[in-house]
């Protein structure tokens, strides 16, 4: 159903007060016009500048230079009108005769053909009026919405374009989960830089559009660079996901796998859980979407809700993508010393996890599972449970020789077998800081400054080095027990004797 069939379902249903969240004011305005001249329905709008305005129909508009004077106003028309009130938020905000009167009204134009219209960019709605709205999302733009914007664009006398059918497929699809005038302002900035619109632009409106999703705070869009060689051990893991790299195919689709919804990353710090989140990316090339819990909660009642469906939101209509949420268990709370706001927040995203459409691939990682609520690991939200635990001895090998070649030196140079014996106990963050602790030694010898560092500067930085295994020793029993106890699967390979 699109947005208009939804409004005039509510006309029909003589729904009195409609809430529509949605930057999309112009495109709002556009719907309901359409709409009401098909239902031969007046249209009028006012707001704080330019107060009444008809847009349908030939009704002298009414004068009203204030909020309340508009809703007496409103009270006062007759027949068939529908009301748009653009940012009408700003007037209820610490006004609560302005709430009574919308409230009032709502109920007295249930018998009637009048109907209210609210748009905002935010859910905003005072507590004693939500029982009242009909609350509606307004989407963004899709394809065929971006391909008319670019159109308009392009038409312009002297555009030059140099783009293959399947180029300017990408560009459009690169530009999902913008407005409509963020999605405008992007497309004219492409053809523009560089004189001519080309394949080089796909990348730009990627730039432009990772600056405008940092700028909703909760999103952050990542390159994810790393590829499944970029991680040491966790084969099982490896193996999972590469049974799934076609995942998200026409091909899988027809042959009727359902797409994966995500899984958890379980166990102790440093094991390379935020890595493994980037490594999905990589290896299933498609973009990471890192969202930021804390970024979520507001000030105001309902405003952590909002920000929390407005950023999830956001998140499906970059699908197909990999949404990373790292160290969950610091975003969310299950106790009340916050108001309730944090459960609240935890449901909408249970909720969301549960029940969503798009292809949006989850990855959760925590290191505290005893923060975690039960209701969050259980099947249906998650495809897999995984529990990075401290890697084995053959591990220890391979992450050594990742670390070691990322720094672009010959592991011929190195005894990784006695290396990988002497780091039992740590985890792939110690390990990589053991390297580049050895490298600072070889660097600053007051002997030989500046020399190659060696397997002894290495083992000797492993044996300085005091392992979370040691210092945290309970807390890694703990998550250890929790796996032992057959609640998650290990990443790992059991170790060979």
């Amino acid at each position: 159903m699109d947005f208009q069939q939804e409004l005039e379902i509510c006309l029909r249903a003589r729904t009195p007060f409609v809430y529509v969240v949605s930057f999309e004011e112009r495109k709002i305005l556009e719907d309901l016009k359409a709409v009401c001249e098909r239902r031969k329905t007046s249209l009028l709008k006012w707001d704080h500048a330019d107060y009444f305005q008809t847009i349908v129909g030939s009704e002298t508009p009414p004068e009203a230079r204030d909020a309340l004077a508009a809703l007496e106003a409103i009270d006062a028309l007759e027949g068939r009108v529908v009301v748009l009130l653009p940012d009408f938020h700003h007037c209820w905000a610490d006004q609560p005769k302005i709430v009574r009167k919308l409230r009032n009204l709502a109920h007295a134009l249930k018998y009637t053909h009048k109907t209210l219209v609210v748009t905002s960019p935010a859910r905003k709605l005072p507590e004693e009026l939500e029982d009242d709205a009909a609350l509606l999302d307004y989407p963004s733009p899709d394809v065929p919405d971006l391909k008319k914007i670019l159109a308009g664009l392009l038409a312009a006398p002297g555009t030059k374009v140099d783009l293959s059918r399947e180029d300017t497929d990408k560009l459009v699809r690169s530009a999902l989960g913008l407005s409509s005038n963020q999605a405008q302002r992007v497309f004219a900035k492409a053809i523009v830089s560089g004189g001519v619109l080309d394949k080089d632009d796909i990348a730009l409106i990627g730039r432009e559009k990772r600056q405008i999703i940092r700028g909703s705070g909760a999103l952050d869009v990542h390159e994810a660079r790393e590829n499944i060689g970029d991680v040491g051990g966790l084969e099982v893991l490896k193996q999972w996901l590469r049974l799934r790299e076609s995942a998200f195919s026409e091909e899988a689709r027809e042959y009727g796998l359902p797409e994966p919804k995500g899984i958890a990353l379980i166990g102790i710090p440093g094991t390379g859980k935020s890595l493994t989140a980037k490594m999905v990316a990589g290896l299933w090339r498609l973009p990471l979407v890192r969202l930021d819990l804390g970024a979520l909660y507001g000030r105001f009642v309902g405003e952590s809700e909002e920000n929390s469906r407005r950023a999830l939101r956001l998140a499906e209509t970059i699908a197909p993508c990999v949404l990373w949420i790292d160290e969950l268990e610091k975003g969310i709370s299950t106790g009340d010393n916050d108001g309730g706001t944090s459960l609240r927040v935890l449901a909408t995203l249970l909720s969301w996890m549960q029940e969503k459409k798009k292809p949006v691939f989850v990855v959760a990682t925590a290191n505290d599972i005893s923060r975690l609520p039960p209701e969050l690991l259980r099947r249906g939200r998650f495809d897999e449970v995984f529990f990075l635990d401290l890697p084995t001895k053959s591990e220890r090998a391979e992450i050594l020789a990742v670390h070691l070649a990322k720094r672009k030196r010959n592991l011929s140079s190195f005894d990784l077998e006695k290396l990988a014996a002497a780091s039992s106990g740590h985890v792939g963050a110690e390990i990589e800081q053991a390297i580049i602790d050895a490298m600072y030694r070889a660097f600053n010898d007051p002997d030989r400054p500046r020399r190659e560092f060696t397997t002894k500067d290495v083992l000797e930085a492993i044996e300085k080095l005091i392992p979370l295994s040691r210092s945290q020793k309970e807390r890694i029993a703990f998550l250890r027990e929790w796996l032992h106890e057959g609640r998650a699967q290990s990443a790992s390979l059991p170790e060979l004797p």
